[in-house]
């Protein structure tokens, strides 16, 4: 390879590592907002409107957000693919499963499955949200009985019993994703310290296990709360 080639190998990387932590960064922001609806719905309200109308979110944050996400997936299958065709020896002669774990074999799957889920989720929330918005020019968050929307929409989301099993499995993906995305992020930036590392590692296992965990017990709180 290249001095030029592997410069520009080791730029994606970072590039692909900062996406990564600037969506983890998200959704510790995402779940705080959204378990709101569980201990404090009128809270949730507010800042949801909020979250919702403010312009530096909606026109500057939001479109950010949008970009993180698909350059994050599009990169991600664009690395794999040099990955694997840089392997001199293919993984069923190396022995995969004794030199690595299926978490970092297999990123590029629970990547798409996440992104899968993201799909849905747009469609659940942020695409009629930007048609209420924007197309119907409704920016008020208020239902027809004059009380902010935003707990209502969410319940009736979790309604279904269906949709609920989708998103409990898709967190599981996620929670796959992280659990060898958030140390691999830090490592492609550089930072790699042996006394900061483990600790490092740590906060990734239980970042990549609580963040999706709450996310399924939102869900499935909803979800029983309206079937009780």
């Amino acid at each position: 390879m290249s001095k030029r080639k592997g410069t520009t190998s080791v730029g994606r990387k970072i590039l692909m590592a900062l996406s990564g932590l600037f969506l983890i960064v998200f959704l510790l922001q995402h779940c705080a907002i959204n378990f709101l609806s569980v201990i404090a719905p009128d809270m949730f309200n507010e800042v949801s409107h909020f979250m919702g109308t403010n312009p530096l979110i909606q026109y500057a944050l939001q479109p950010v957000l949008a970009f993180g996400v698909f350059f994050h997936l599009i990169m991600g299958m664009y690395l794999e693919r040099q990955n694997r065709n840089a392997r001199p020896i293919k993984y069923a002669v190396n022995k995969p499963a004794t030199n690595s774990n299926w978490m970092s074999r297999n990123m590029i799957i629970t990547g798409i499955m996440v992104m899968l889920f993201m799909a849905l989720h747009f469609a659940d929330f942020w695409i009629p949200e930007l048609k209420t918005k924007f197309i119907d020019g409704d920016m008020t968050g208020m239902n027809a009985a004059g009380e902010f929307r935003y707990m209502e929409e969410m319940a009736h989301e979790f309604s279904n019993g269906i949709r609920v099993a989708i998103y409990v499995v898709a967190f599981v993906f996620l929670s796959l994703h992280l659990l060898h995305g958030f140390q691999s992020a830090f490592q492609s930036v550089g930072f790699n310290h042996n006394k900061f590392t483990p600790t490092l590692k740590k906060l990734g296992t239980i970042y990549a296990i609580v963040i999706p965990a709450l996310f399924i017990f939102i869900a499935l709180f909803h979800f029983f709360n309206q079937h009780a």
